[in-house]
């Protein structure tokens, strides 16, 4: 009689043992898995990486520092909009001696609703030259533009 009850407790600790290591993996990958991978900031991709994250971080002098000076020039005040909803992913890069092109998907989400948050999903390029070595970005697309107002001497 003790035979027959003691196999549904070990069958029950196996199960339960189980499962909390499926939890403890589980919570693993999620803390684990949210970072995205640095780029190389010597390249045309990492440029963009680091742009886009000082932008999407608010710090336009840190943005501005990935800028060509023709960036700064041909720069119009605008309202981009918020940028703490903005998700952006590498989709192809293009690199030439001295020209490159970052296609990225950028992905805004908007509120929430019964079904979740809306998205709004657009590709853009950026435009880099090679810069002493680096590459500068010319052009970016509108969602992530920035028009810094350097520090002036006066």
């Amino acid at each position: 009689m003790s035979t027959v009850s003691g196999k549904p407790d070990r069958t029950l600790i196996v199960l339960l043992s189980v499962i909390g290591a499926l939890v403890v993996v589980a919570l693993i990958v999620v803390f684990t898995g949210g970072e995205p991978e640095q780029l190389d900031a010597d390249t045309p991709a990492g440029v963009v990486q680091a742009y886009s994250a000082a932008v999407i971080d608010g710090d336009e002098q840190a943005a501005g520092e990935y800028l060509t000076a023709s960036a700064f020039t041909d720069c119009e005040n605008f309202d981009r909009g918020p940028t703490d909803n903005i998700q952006v992913t590498l989709v192809s890069t293009t690199e030439r001696a001295q020209s490159a092109d970052v296609k990225v998907s950028i992905v805004t989400s908007y509120g929430s609703g019964p079904f979740g948050a809306d998205e709004y999903e657009t590709e853009g390029v950026f435009d880099l030259v090679a810069d002493n070595g680096g590459w500068l970005i010319d052009g970016a697309p509108y969602e992530l533009a920035i028009c810094p107002n350097p520090k002036s001497d006066s």
